[in-house]
């Protein structure tokens, strides 16, 4: 009988293979700059971010815009009939005494006659050519602010057209005569500038001026046409005899200590390409308030249609460096006499010799290097500086002198950060004129700015000596 085998133990233990730790430099080292690259980022975005202005050469010129009322030596005049009106003389346009200014047809006839022989008549090259440009001028000086102006020029191109296409019936008057239409020529009895745009201002004097009347939305202007009947009395035109006129405007308080001294001034007017100089002067209306006055004696017959105008007052520009008001602080300095300065050490540091007591009371003598930020005549403005320059009560000596000075003067100096640097350096400035926004500085001061210096754009963000990022 075989023997039976024995079963072999088939059960295999499996071991799970280690790897040997093998430490990758090239990862710890990118991982490093990624960590330092991150908390970089991190800083950078987390950092007080201090915006500069880079000084320019430059200045601010302080030009204030103004809405003026016009005056003029104007007199209207009235028909003594009634009827339908025509009118012959332009818009503007000078008329000499006896130019027939315009016609009353009483039997209302003369319409119909022009209505049948209109052989539809082109407006002239010339009357285009002074429409275009009352147009242009309005569109130039436009501001949506002032509304009520789109007013005025309609008023001026009524009266312009109105008159544009019945300039021409004067030719056709003697063949109306012959067809039996019976009108009476009305004559000027005065030489002078002719306009057709009739308010309820001619004859305005200064002394009348009220802030009510500056208000546009509410100007009474009114503009005959010609074919409009008219009755007895009414106003049909009006005629300006001299060239002299006046604006007067509203002026506030800051206006009144600007230009209180001033004779004359230089203005432009808005939409009409023009810069001209005035008299000027101060005037109190019927309520009480102040108005500036400006004289001219050239001029009127561009503005004859015209009640209000636009207008700046243009200053003489100053010249320096230009910088924002917002980069603007003042600090407070020691005021020392200037025999005081001295040099001191193996340096030509300037500074002051001040003096100290050990702690046993003996006196001795040190110099102390200073940072001079403006001087005077008679002093300089030195820094205060408790801890290792100069503190209130300190006493500094004369240079080869017993004299001795006591700090505790101070005087404030306006001025700016300078951070070319890297930090933040209190600079003197000396204020010449200013806006809203800038100022311009005197240039070439002694411990001043200059052109290209990066300055601390709000001085409100930092202080002296501040650490700075650009």
């Amino acid at each position: 009988m075989a023997k039976k085998k024995k079963k072999k133990n088939s059960k295999i233990i499996n071991y799970r293979y280690r790897r040997p730790l093998n430490i990758n430099i090239g990862m710890i080292i990118f991982s490093l700059i990624f960590v330092y690259m991150s908390l970089s980022v991190y800083t950078y975005v987390k950092r007080e971010k201090i915006q500069f202005y880079e000084v320019v050469d430059g200045g601010i010129v302080n030009d204030k815009d103004y809405t003026g009322l016009i005056i003029r030596d104007e007199e209207v005049k009235y028909t003594d009939r009634a009827g339908t009106i025509d009118y012959y003389v332009r818009e503007g346009r000078r008329a000499a005494v006896g130019t027939t200014v315009y016609s009353i047809d009483e039997e209302n006839k003369m319409a119909g006659y022009l209505a049948e022989h209109n052989n539809g008549q082109e407006l002239s090259p010339e009357s285009i050519s002074a429409l275009k440009k009352q147009l242009s001028s309005f569109n130039i000086a436009f501001d949506e602010i002032n509304f009520a102006s789109v007013y005025d020029i309609k008023y001026s191109l009524e009266s312009l057209i109105l008159e544009y296409s019945n300039f021409d019936t004067a030719d056709s008057l003697a063949a109306m005569e012959a067809a039996g239409i019976h009108f009476t020529q009305i004559r000027s009895d005065k030489a002078g500038v002719v306009s057709y745009v009739i308010d309820s201002l001619e004859g305005l004097t200064p002394s009348q001026v009220e802030a009510a009347m500056f208000d546009r939305s509410k100007y009474p202007s009114n503009v005959i046409r010609s074919g409009e009947t008219v009755g007895i009395n009414e106003p049909v035109y009006k005629i300006a005899a001299s060239d002299d006129w006046s604006v007067l405007f509203p002026l506030s308080n800051e206006d009144v200590q600007q230009y209180s001294q001033e004779k004359q001034l230089k203005v432009s007017f808005k939409g009409q390409d023009l810069t001209t100089s005035g008299q000027f002067s101060i005037v109190t209306g019927a309520d009480g308030n102040t108005y500036g006055k400006l004289d001219f004696d050239k001029y009127m017959v561009q503005f004859v249609s015209d009640r209000y105008v636009d207008f700046e007052i243009v200053s003489d520009k100053v010249d320096g460096l230009k910088i924002p008001l917002s980069a603007v602080t003042s600090k407070d300095f020691f005021l020392i006499p200037t025999e005081y300065l001295s040099k001191g050490g193996d340096s030509n540091e300037s500074g002051f010799f001040k003096e100290v007591y050990s702690e046993s009371g003996t006196p001795s003598i040190v110099f102390v290097p200073a940072t001079l930020y403006y001087s005077t005549e008679d002093h300089y403005y030195v820094e205060i500086d408790g801890e290792e320059g100069f503190k209130a009560g300190d006493y500094i000596v004369k240079p080869e002198s017993a004299d001795r000075y006591q700090l505790g003067t101070t005087a404030s100096l306006k001025g700016v950060y300078n951070i070319n640097k890297g930090y933040a350096i209190f600079k003197q400035i000396e204020i010449m004129t200013s806006n809203d926004e800038y100022c311009t500085v005197k240039k070439n001061m002694d411990y001043g700015l200059s052109v290209y210096d990066h300055i601390v754009l709000d001085a409100d963000t930092v202080e002296e000596g501040k650490l700075i990022y650009q």
